[in-house]
């Protein structure tokens, strides 16, 4: 975990946190890294989904398959960072008054089910509204609130309905799914700015309010920033693999050992990219002379870099770029990416590991990408690694349930 040297700008807020599996995990991972405190409720029967991703971690290192009762999934690992566990079945009348309980004592309730789920559970919007009129509650699902109930989606459903999966690739090439899981990744972001806002607005009017994002809207948002009936009504080819052709040149070619981006749209770039290939006089070909001759004959000009490129490897390239002033880089492996000191000194990328086992391997996570004046970012030394890890401490503690209290709510399934 992170040594922190000051305060961080959301210590004092505690969020209770209802997600599960990526999306809604993340959004509070973020909020920990901020400084809220979470505490995170799973059902009693197996606890968050991500508990069984593989690959696992343990004694006996990384593993594809659960070995032991002590080894805990990476994703879990990673995203439960800064967390205090409960656990409540909240099928049960008793889980729900704990639940209740809990909001009165928070700023932020965070839940993730499918449309309509939280409402017929009793630990909705309405239901915490009514314990605590102050309350921000923040739904993320895959079509928003608003949608039919039941309406289930994940990260590739999403990325299949927003056009992404052909906004990416060539244009005679099947539809390519995106690497990360971007929209699992993207909604909460806006939850989070969505949750910021509303605690803004609470310092002025001192009531909270319901925050509902989509996973769907959130990802297609982001596809509708190019304009595809334009691009298509201009006879322009919006779907071209590496490189994004109406910016020409611009984009990903390969060399001899890898492949290398560079970026060179404007006059004195393209000029330096026909200097860095030894070859000026391309300025002056009426098909490369200005923007647009550049954009009409992209196929061309793509094809004489890659000619270039491909007779050397990725540091002589980067080199004879860079001397010139062209925007380059070597399209790295994401293990080479997650040591580059520029993420790590920042704590944008940050180490993990099993709080009792050491590792050969060097596991890295995300970290919270964001360095403040005044404030500090990381994540308190807490997981559970067990569900219901902390329940005697939040309900004791935190409700000021009796010992007895909590042992008979044990007894009875209900934690």
């Amino acid at each position: 975990m992170t040594e922190l040297t000051r305060d961080r700008p959301l210590e004092g807020l505690r969020v209770i946190d209802l997600t599960r599996a990526l999306a809604g995990p993340y959004a509070t991972l973020l909020l920990a890294g901020l400084g809220a405190e979470i505490i995170k409720v799973e059902d009693p029967r197996g606890g968050d989904l991500a508990r069984e991703n593989s690959p696992y971690v343990g004694r006996d290192g990384i593993t594809v398959e659960r070995k032991h009762s002590d080894d805990v999934s990476i994703s879990h690992l990673t995203r439960a960072r800064g967390k205090r566990g409960v656990s409540l079945d909240l099928k049960r009348a008793e889980a729900r008054e704990i639940f209740l309980d809990l909001v009165r004592s928070a700023d932020i309730v965070v839940e993730n089910f499918t449309a309509g789920t939280a409402d017929r559970l009793g630990v909705g919007y309405a239901a915490s509204q009514a314990v605590n009129s102050r309350i921000i509650y923040c739904s993320l699902s895959g079509f928003g609130a608003t949608a039919p109930e039941g309406g289930k989606a994940m990260d590739i459903i999403i990325q299949a309905l927003s056009g992404a999966m052909y906004a990416s690739g060539g244009p005679d090439e099947p539809p390519v799914r995106i690497g990360i899981p971007i929209a699992d990744m993207l909604a909460p972001v806006f939850s989070v700015i969505g949750i910021l806002s509303a605690l803004e607005q609470r310092h002025r009017t001192g009531t909270g309010q319901h925050i509902d994002v989509s996973m769907l809207g959130a990802l297609t948002s982001f596809v509708a920033i190019e304009n595809w009936s334009a691009m298509a009504a201009a006879g322009m080819q919006a779907r071209t693999g590496l490189t994004v052709q109406r910016l020409s040149p611009f984009g990903v070619f390969e060399c001899a050992d890898g492949y290398v981006a560079l970026v060179a749209v404007h006059e004195k770039l393209a000029e330096g990219l026909f200097r860095a290939m030894g070859n000026p006089d391309l300025a002056r070909d009426p098909r490369f002379a200005n923007r647009d001759s550049r954009v009409a004959n992209a196929v061309a000009l793509e094809a004489t870099i890659n000619a270039w490129s491909r007779r050397h490897p990725t540091a002589h390239v980067v080199a004879a770029l860079e001397a010139e002033g062209v925007p380059a880089a070597l399209v790295r492996h994401p293990e080479d990416a997650l040591r580059d000191t520029r993420v790590v000194d920042r704590r944008e990328a940050v180490p993990v590991s099993h709080p009792a086992y050491d590792s050969d391997i060097d596991l890295r996570t995300a970290g919270i990408p964001i360095v403040f004046s005044g404030a500090d970012t990381g994540f308190d030394d807490v997981m559970p690694i067990r569900v219901g890890e902390h329940n005697d401490q939040v309900l004791g503690e935190t409700l000021g349930y009796s010992a007895d209290r909590i042992a008979e709510l044990r007894a009875q399934g209900v934690i």
